[in-house]
């Protein structure tokens, strides 16, 4: 289904952006509209695939997940059948947070969320147990200073 957002659209994804739990007539005061064309607009964009599902953002250090590392990863083989491997062991690991395919010197960059050092170890031997990687670098971020998901509307 193809949708065009215009500038009301806009202005209500910003306001989910910034807290979508807040009430349909908040989001609609906001983006300078009323409550039954706002509900239609998000129902529309949500059939339309512009807006995914809604999670809670948990704050990470609260539960004891107090490292973030991001994996470097360097890979000699690019075949099907190991890519669908790697993709899989990915996907079979909650600490992976985020993962890229790259182009250039790296060939795959996961953020990976732990508790500390150690269960970044259990991780990275459970990985290469799995899937053969050329060279891996894992960088240990000191401090978080911006993260958001919300994208530039």
């Amino acid at each position: 289904m193809s949708y065009r957002i215009d500038e009301t659209d806009r202005k209500i994804l910003i306001e989910l952006q910034k807290d979508a739990d807040r009430s349909l007539d908040e989001i609609a005061k906001a983006a300078g509209s009323s409550k039954t064309p706002v509900w239609n607009r998000i129902r529309k964009m949500r059939e339309a695939g512009i807006i995914g599902r809604q999670t809670v953002e948990l704050d990470a250090e609260a539960l004891g997940f107090e490292a973030t590392f991001f994996v470097l990863i360097r890979t000699s083989e690019h075949e099907a059948d190991w890519q669908r491997r790697f993709l899989e062991a990915l996907r079979r690991r909650p600490e992976v947070q985020e993962a890229h395919r790259l182009a250039g010197d790296i060939d795959y960059i996961l953020k990976v969320r732990v508790k500390n050092a150690r269960a970044y170890d259990a991780f990275y031997q459970a990985l290469i147990s799995e899937v053969r990687v050329h060279n891996v670098t894992a960088l240990l971020s000191m401090e978080e200073l911006k993260s958001t998901g919300a994208l530039p509307l």
